[in-house]
């Protein structure tokens, strides 16, 4: 007894008041966005409001397993986890159900659960076993296939579901790995791609190789100008110029074309504010006019009328915008920002190289999704379709996003009994 005594005694009880703080104001903000006067209940089951106060209990109850649980169980099982995950990835594209075009879900009568979420802290879990149990090198190149291919399994798998978004979410491990020792060249090389594929969209395909031509010709003036400088500046003419003239194919070919379309709107390369941009143009509108202070509990006019769709799931952040105004959103993006230092710093502290590594995966994983959503409803990024964690609707996420947290909050807890 005065084990479990201890254990409970450890854990960072702020890391808890901010998840619940968090999951509370997303239930306010749920029955905000989907309100009905003749269902005004928080309570009422036949309304999504009502069937995220479930979720939320049964995640509370999930928390209270996790923190109960032996630490050595998470490092244990890990790889059995995260082979269980990859084995129900592929399971629901063979029995999953389609909706909204992403066959991503497993139904059971009116249940429905969605393996790409859980996933996400199963591969935590996996690299965490991968890097912290192996004196991990990242200049080998075995090395970095083997944790790349962690990563690459369930993102390939997530992506033939048509779930774009889920699957973007396993970029976000780079800063797991530029942690562990990765090159910061990964990290250059991953920005230059994605500034060359912008590039390739908006301006002419020779404009950009001179452009190159003159980068490298700088960089031939100022480094040494030796046969190995100079093949690696020839090496990257011709992987460049070949990755700019195939941006076109793979955007023709690769991209769905919702997700085109989507792109070339943020892009300015075309304007349609009934279809593919309707969503964004609505949400801007919803943020901008909550002002300072915002309009008031159940007094959005935009999340009233439905002007906004998915406003209680992927656009759960205008309904803060809106009725909460500049002070609620800016609450909201500070709590964010506490949960995810304050995981980072306690990463830092971490005695085991498990605790630590998925301590920075789970930190990672937070900010892409708060990042890109946000992002998403301000206009400054494709809409993606991926939740706000904590606050937008969904069992699955949640459910997910609770796990993901409190299996660092138990591993952070035992941290001190690590010799």
């Amino acid at each position: 007894m005065s084990s479990r005594t201890n254990i409970f005694g450890n854990i960072d009880w702020w890391l808890v008041v901010l998840y619940l703080v968090m999951v509370l104001l997303g239930w306010v903000n749920i029955y905000a966005a989907i309100y009905d006067e003749e269902h005004s209940s928080i309570l009422d089951l036949t309304q999504r409001y009502g069937k995220q106060m479930i979720f939320i209990g049964s995640s509370l109850l999930l928390a209270l397993i996790i923190l109960l649980t032996d630490a050595k169980f998470f490092s244990t099982f890990s790889m059995i986890i995260y082979l269980v995950t990859i084995a129900a990835l592929v399971a629901v594209l063979i029995l999953g159900k389609e909706i909204a075009g992403s066959r991503s879900w497993f139904q059971v009568g009116s249940f429905s659960l969605q393996p790409a979420e859980f996933a996400k802290f199963a591969t935590s879990l996996a690299v965490a076993n991968y890097l912290g149990g192996t004196n991990i090198n990242f200049r080998k190149f075995t090395s970095v296939f083997k944790a790349f291919l962690i990563l690459a399994i369930p993102a390939g798998l997530i992506f033939l579901q048509n779930d774009t978004g889920s699957a973007l979410v396993y970029s976000a491990f780079i800063f797991v790995f530029y942690r562990e020792g990765m090159t910061g060249n990964v990290l250059i090389i991953a920005l230059a791609v994605i500034v060359l594929f912008l590039m390739a969209l908006l301006i002419d395909k020779l404009v950009i190789i001179a452009g190159l031509l003159v980068v490298a010709m700088l960089l031939l003036l100022i480094m040494r100008r030796t046969l190995r400088s100079v093949a690696i500046l020839i090496t990257f003419l011709v992987l460049a110029s070949g990755f700019v003239y195939s941006v076109d194919y793979a955007f023709a070919n690769m991209l769905e074309p919702h997700h085109r379309t989507r792109i070339n709107v943020l892009l300015g390369k075309e304007s349609d504010l009934k279809g593919a941009g309707y969503n964004v143009n609505q949400s801007l509108i919803a943020i901008g006019s909550g002002g300072i202070a915002g309009k008031g509990f159940l007094n959005g006019t935009q999340t009233k009328f439905n002007f906004v769709p998915e406003q209680s799931t992927d656009f759960i952040f205008c309904t803060v915008g809106e009725e909460w105004g500049f002070i609620g959103s800016t609450l909201v993006v500070a709590l964010f920002v506490l949960l995810i230092l304050r995981i980072i710093q306690h990463s830092e502290r971490q005695r085991s190289a498990f605790g630590r590594i998925y301590g920075y995966g789970v930190a990672s994983i937070l900010f892409f999704h708060f990042a890109v959503n946000i992002a998403m409803t301000l206009g400054l990024f494709p809409v993606i379709g991926i939740p706000l964690p904590f606050f937008s609707y969904g069992g699955s996420s949640l459910w997910a996003f609770t796990i993901l947290l409190f299996i660092f909050i138990k591993l952070d807890a035992n941290r001190l009994n690590i010799l």
